[in-house]
């Protein structure tokens, strides 16, 4: 499955469109990490358990997006984008959506 932030893909031409695709996930860290998560907010830094916890996220939220796609027969998915939100304290939602596509690469001469 290519998955591309752009509206083309280089080397191919788009045949079909097959609609919009989407994955998404909520994700929370345990009360320990998220007390953590607030001495580094107090001294400063990187708060690598959010980090951490995004980065879950967003490739939970691709892998979901890449399924959906699948489902409708799509051999890539074209202008890919990342939104999130915080849904309660502590827990955000990540979710990835594109335009699900089929594909036919181009003949070079």
């Amino acid at each position: 499955m290519l998955l591309v932030t752009t509206p083309t893909i280089e080397g191919h031409r788009i045949v079909e469109h097959l609609g919009l695709v989407r994955g998404n996930t909520i994700r929370a860290k345990h009360i320990g990490k998220d007390f953590l998560a607030g001495l580094r907010q107090i001294v400063g830094g990187e708060i690598k358990e959010y980090t951490e916890m995004l980065v879950e996220a967003r490739n939970e939220a691709v892998l979901r997006m890449e399924v959906d796609a699948e489902s409708k027969g799509a051999q890539a998915v074209v202008n890919v984008r990342f939104m999130t939100a915080q849904v309660m304290t502590g827990a955000a939602e990540l979710l990835a959506y594109g335009t699900a596509v089929k594909i036919e690469k181009l003949k070079t001469e």
